[in-house]
């Protein structure tokens, strides 16, 4: 049975949100909320204790209910993916991988590998639903009204309701090739919002490129998909595949869409809502202040203006939602997940590099902790350099810890103590001026250009060094093992053999992680 087909079990925000409340990850709101700041105050504090998804049966001013925190523990999004461990996200990266392999295959093994990778994108191509649910109530015309959306607005200073999950699908105008990806959409009008996008996003070069020949943009917003949709098109893809393509991809199976009613586009058959438009190009309106990723409210950009003339739903449509700011996030636990996708495709490329982690708490993107298998002198400075030119997603990061390979790089009491007894600053400091930045970032001398610091935390070797390192304190296997065989007989069961709590050495963090994986189970 296709997951994503007319059947009994289709992959839809329904059916997610329907696993969530099986396994009790789930909680119905059925008292009054108020989408303009109050429901964001209620989902950040349930998110941040690790909590459950939210599903507000009873927002103000609004027929319906908003799902939110449907992906706020790394689990549920594991979970979106139809996989039951993080671990499991490797493997997956690993089929990636494969698809920027610049070589043949060698031998009858990597030969299997591809021929599987060949089989997940024929089974990922997107197919046509020709009864399809987002049809079931259509308004065009006057009856469009943006108002009986329930758009929250997440922080006092945000200039509107937004739309945070939507799909906003777009086509070049020249190859007709779709673009899928997920920006903020701001309220305007009754039936108009801006839409702020990067000028290096797919969306964007559609619209330049519709300017050059003297046509509007056709839009489609699909809203209340399915997670693992919304998670698809959120990733910087590292191949030259369609976004439909790729979810296809993280799904194991093709996604099921269906045209548009009044633009030449195609959306997710089983989303919620659809917002079917156009944008002039050149009709611009003030976009922000948004509180952002950052912890800040961004600036206010002239952005360009959508003009709604038609609304597809399904009947009792669920909207879905979420917004931005310090983490802990839903964007940060995407991230994490990410993390772990992107780990083979970066040990593809840099081959030294055994594993990286990039810290919730660094954004998820600011500071990265790498560990490789130092074979020689400047290695580590070697890797930090090729980690800022792997993926694009890298390029503003603007700390690399590199470590040796029996650090725990996901571990903050192992990096911290390579950092310590392993730096001198004086010699392992190496900075970068003047590069690429993220204009969110207000830490930087001159928006969108600043600095890069490497840090080389690994055992110095060769000419890195001019006297004996000191030899690591361990103590032999077999002792340690003795010592675990008779934890019984010394009466110390009570205290188990796990490794110690961070708690008891003053990592409050640690106290957040432990509750979200409690509340988990």
């Amino acid at each position: 049975m296709a997951l994503f087909g007319i059947g009994p079990a289709p992959r839809d925000l329904r059916s997610f949100l329907t696993l969530l409340e099986e396994r009790g990850q789930l909680r119905r709101i059925t008292a009054p909320v108020d989408p303009d700041l109050e429901l964001a105050a209620i989902a950040d504090r349930v998110l941040a204790a690790g909590g459950p998804a939210l599903l507000f049966e009873n927002v103000i001013g609004s027929p319906m209910p908003v799902a939110v925190n449907t992906l706020g523990t790394v689990e549920r999004v594991v979970w979106s993916m139809g996989l039951e461990r993080p671990e499991q996200l490797e493997e997956l990266g690993s089929r990636l991988a494969l698809l920027q392999q610049p070589r043949p295959p060698k031998g009858i093994k990597e030969g299997k590998q591809f021929a599987r990778v060949f089989w997940d994108l024929i089974k990922a191509r997107p197919d046509r639903d020709l009864l399809p649910p987002c049809h079931q109530e259509v308004m065009k015309g006057d009856a469009v009204d943006l108002n009986a959306l329930p758009l929250i607005r997440p922080w006092p200073g945000d200039a509107g309701g937004v739309i945070t999950l939507g799909l906003v699908i777009t086509k070049d105008p020249e190859t007709g090739v779709p673009n899928v990806g997920v920006y903020r959409l701001q309220r305007q009008s009754i039936n108009t919002m801006t839409v702020h996008w990067l000028s290096v996003r797919g969306g964007a070069g559609h619209l330049r490129k519709a300017a050059a020949m003297g046509k509007k943009l056709e839009v489609a917003v699909a809203i209340g998909v399915h997670p693992l949709l919304v998670m698809a098109a959120a990733t910087p893809i590292p191949v030259q595949l369609s976004e439909w393509l790729f979810a296809g991809i993280y799904a194991g199976e093709g996604v099921l869409l269906t045209p548009c009613k009044t633009v030449d586009l195609e959306v997710p058959s089983h989303s919620e809502v659809v917002l079917e438009g156009t944008i002039t190009p050149g009709e611009v309106l003030p976009d922000g202040p948004f509180g952002d990723h950052m912890g800040f409210y961004g600036g206010v950009e002239d952005s360009p203006l959508v003009h709604f003339h038609c609304v597809t739903q399904r009947k009792d449509p669920v909207f879905l939602t979420t917004f931005s700011g310090r983490p802990p996030k839903e964007e940060a636990m995407l991230a994490i997940a990410l993390n772990r996708i992107y780990t083979p495709i970066l040990r593809q490329q840099i081959p030294e590099i055994t594993d990286f982690f990039l810290p919730m708490e660094a954004l998820s993107y600011k500071l990265a902790v790498i560990s490789i298998d130092k074979a020689y002198p400047g290695q580590a400075k070697r890797a930090a350099m090729a980690f800022w030119s792997a993926l694009p997603q890298f390029t503003y990061t603007k700390f690399v810890i590199v470590v040796d390979k029996h650090i725990n790089v996901r571990d903050p009491r192992q990096v911290v103590w390579a950092i310590a007894a392993q730096v001198d600053p004086q010699r392992d400091l190496f900075t970068l001026k003047d590069t690429p930045f993220d204009s969110l970032d207000f830490a930087s001398e001159q928006l969108g250009l600043g600095g890069r610091l490497a840090i080389d935390a690994t055992t110095k070797v060769g000419p890195e060094k001019n006297h004996d390192w000191g030899e690591p304190l361990s103590r032999p296997e077999d002792l340690e093992q003795r010592v675990s065989d008779r934890w019984s007989e010394l009466g110390l069961d009570d205290l188990g053999l796990d490794d110690p709590d961070p708690t008891l050495f003053g990592y409050a963090l640690d106290r957040l992680l432990e509750k979200i994986k409690s509340t988990a189970k």
